[in-house]
């Protein structure tokens, strides 16, 4: 019995090991090669992926890291309990698309649109200032603000853009605290990013 469990572990673990290689692999031009949708159908068991989409799937770490994140959220949302009147708030993401990495980027929305990433020059060579708005549209926003709840933005490597609690107007700003361009350094972390609570 220990033998299988000890075998099942290193089974696990390899199997991390190499989830983690796949998804770590950098690939000239990479981009996001199938839409969320297509990705979400997947995860949903509503479709499958055709062959020339799983293809396009595992040559791509950008959109296999893109099929991971929604899968987590998806599990994430099927764990949280929500009230009917007090909606759950865990966190809301979002990519940076091809189009806007190529430009200088303005603003990111997360996939859920209740957050917005504001970037306005800060001056001649002095930066950017960033700022991260709530949507008044967003379920959980009279509860954020009623609260007063700490929020944060992550970058896909895990690097905090910004932390701190949201004015009256569900709004936060700061400078941005990288000597990269904020579409650059996106691109450089995967192109995703997320919205999340701070435990108090």
């Amino acid at each position: 019995m220990k033998e299988n469990e000890l075998k099942s572990a290193q089974d696990e673990q390899d199997a991390r090991l190499r989830e983690r290689a796949l998804l770590a692999r950098a690939v000239p031009g990479d981009r996001l090669m199938l839409a969320d949708a297509t990705l979400l159908a997947a995860l949903e068991g509503s479709r499958a992926l055709t062959p020339n989409e799983r293809q396009a799937l595992s040559a791509s770490p950008l959109t296999l890291r893109r099929f991971r994140q929604l899968s987590l959220e998806r599990h994430a949302a099927a764990q949280a309990p929500q009230a009917a009147n007090d909606p759950i708030w865990a966190g809301s993401s979002g990519m940076l698309r091809a189009a806007a990495s190529a430009t200088m980027l303005e603003s990111l929305a997360t996939d859920d649109n209740c957050w917005t990433l504001h970037f306005l020059p800060a001056g001649e060579g002095e930066g950017w200032q960033v700022i991260l708005s709530l949507s008044a549209e967003a379920p959980f926003a009279a509860r954020l603000l009623r609260e007063r709840v700490m929020v944060r933005v992550i970058d896909g490597g895990g690097a905090i853009v910004l932390q701190g609690r949201l004015d009256a107007d569900g709004e936060y700003e700061c400078s941005w605290p990288f000597a990269t361009a904020p579409a650059h350094h996106f691109q450089m972390y995967g192109a995703g990013f997320a919205v999340e609570p701070v435990a108090p």
